[in-house]
């Protein structure tokens, strides 16, 4: 029985490199978001809109343990996932948790090529968004550097770069 759980600032890359690493190891793989959007049928905006940030993060909990049940999976957490009630001590206790670590210039030029809408960076402008990402990693780092590895992660722009970052996790695991 493996469980992978991936965490790291949204942009960090966990989803795609996530997908890679379950089709690698031949396990199941599961965005905690997209989850979530399945089983409250309503989008992340829209949760965030309607019962705030802390409404979400209820819902995220409950979500959470639900997968973290799951047997033989990788799943990628949302950036905050570990930064909410004892989220990462459980995941801790669940498997193989693993910190993707980029630096705000990376996560800046990740979120900014990227095509998901993200309630918290929305309408930011470039400035605006790296000023942000570099206040809440720091406040989220101590939370991420509780997972039992971190893996530094550069840009990432081919199947080359995400297959060496997936072998890299494997032979951390």
């Amino acid at each position: 029985m493996k469980r992978v759980i991936l965490i790291g600032y949204m942009g960090a890359g966990k989803t795609i490199i996530g997908k890679v690493l379950a089709r690698t190891m031949g396990l199941g793989f599961y965005d905690l978001d997209d989850y979530i959007e399945n089983r409250v049928h309503q989008k992340i905006p829209d949760i965030f809109a309607q019962k705030g940030e802390d409404g979400f993060r209820d819902i995220e909990r409950k979500m959470l343990h639900e997968v973290m049940e799951f047997e033989d999976v990788v799943v990628s957490c949302g950036g905050g996932t570990p930064c909410f009630f004892d989220n990462m001590d459980y995941m801790n206790t669940r498997g193989e948790t693993i910190f993707l670590n980029a630096s705000p210039r990376v996560l800046n030029e990740h979120l900014r090529m990227g095509k998901t809408i993200r309630p918290l960076i929305q309408g930011k402008t470039a400035d605006e968004l790296i000023v942000y990402i570099e206040e809440s990693l720091q406040k989220r780092l101590p939370h991420y550097q509780k997972a039992k590895h971190t893996l530094a992660i550069e840009t990432i722009h081919t199947q080359e770069q995400i297959q060496n970052y997936v072998n890299q996790i494997i032979s951390l695991i």
